[in-house]
C-alpha cells in the first residue's frame, strides 16, 4: 500500500513515514503545495495524509484538486486548524477523514488502515476467495486453511491485484506501488516479475487457484 504524506513540519513529517513504514506501507513524502499537486498529478496513492497549511497554497485546494480529477486516492487530513467548519469543509470536499495535530502514531496508523479497507475492500477485515482468505488485519495468507508465507512486497502485490481486480494493471504501475516515486530511477523493472512469479508460485503450490493472469504486452490482471 502506497501513502503520500503532505506536510511541511519536517520532524513530524519523518516521525510519520518511520511509523507507518515499520506497518509495511510505501512512503513519500511532499514538504509544500507544488510537490503535492506535482506527485497527485503524477501518482496514485491507496492514501494521502493531508495537511492544509502548507507552504505555497492551502491544503483545501488539493482536495479541490483530487475531485476535479475524479481520483479515488484516500485523503485523511492531519490539521492544526480544528476548527469545526474547517472539518465540514474537507469532508465535503472529499476527504475521508480528519485528524486534528497533536495525535498518537497508532491512531493515525488505525485510520488508514480504516480509509484503505472501506475504500477498497468493503469495509471488510477479511477477504475470501474460493480457497484463499486473506487477514488484511492480521497480514496474514491462507489456502485451504494452511498459511501461506509471503514477503513483504508479494503480499502488497497481492492486496493491490484484489483491490483492482479484473482490472489490467501495467508493470510499470506495479513498479510504482512497490517502490514508490524511486520507480522512475531504477534502470529496470524486471524486479516487479520476480515478484510476480514467486508470489503466482507459492499460491499455485498451495491450491489457491490461477487468479493471477499475464497480458501479453500490457501487464498483469487479478481475474475472479
Amino acid at each position: 500500500m502506497k501513502l503520500l504524506i503532505i506536510e511541511d513540519e519536517t520532524e513530524l513529517a519523518e516521525s510519520i513515514l518511520t511509523y507507518l513504514s515499520g506497518e509495511n506501507y510505501v512512503c513519500e513524502i511532499a514538504r509544500n503545495f507544488d510537490q503535492a499537486i506535482n506527485k497527485i498529478n503524477l501518482y496514485h496513492y491507496d492514501c494521502i495524509l493531508l495537511d492544509l497549511m502548507l507552504p505555497g497554497g492551502d491544503g483545501m485546494q488539493i482536495l479541490e484538486e483530487l475531485k476535479s480529477q475524479q481520483k479515488q486516492d484516500g485523503v485523511i487530513i492531519i490539521s492544526a486548524r480544528n476548527s469545526l467548519d474547517d472539518k465540514i469543509k474537507g469532508l465535503q470536499i472529499g476527504a475521508d477523514d480528519y485528524l486534528a495535530k497533536p495525535f498518537h502514531l497508532p491512531e493515525l496508523s488505525a485510520r488508514v488502515f480504516s480509509v484503505i479497507r472501506r475504500k477498497q475492500f468493503t469495509n471488510a477485515n477479511i477477504i475470501e476467495q474460493n480457497k484463499l482468505k486473506i487477514n488484511i488485519l492480521a497480514k496474514t495468507v491462507q489456502v485451504n486453511d494452511t498459511l501461506i508465507n509471503l514477503t513483504k512486497k508479494e503480499y502488497a502485490l497481492l492486496l493491490y491485484f484484489i483491490g483492482n481486480q479484473n482490472r489490467v494493471i501495467s508493470k510499470n504501475a506495479l513498479a510504482e506501488h512497490l517502490s514508490g516515486d524511486i520507480a522512475d530511477m531504477l534502470d529496470s523493472h524486471d524486479f516487479v516479475y520476480s515478484h510476480i512469479k514467486n508470489l503466482k508460485k507459492k499460491l499455485n503450490d498451495a491450491g489457491a487457484g490461477h487468479y493471477l493472469k499475464s497480458v501479453y504486452g500490457t501487464g498483469y490482471k487479478w481475474e475472479i
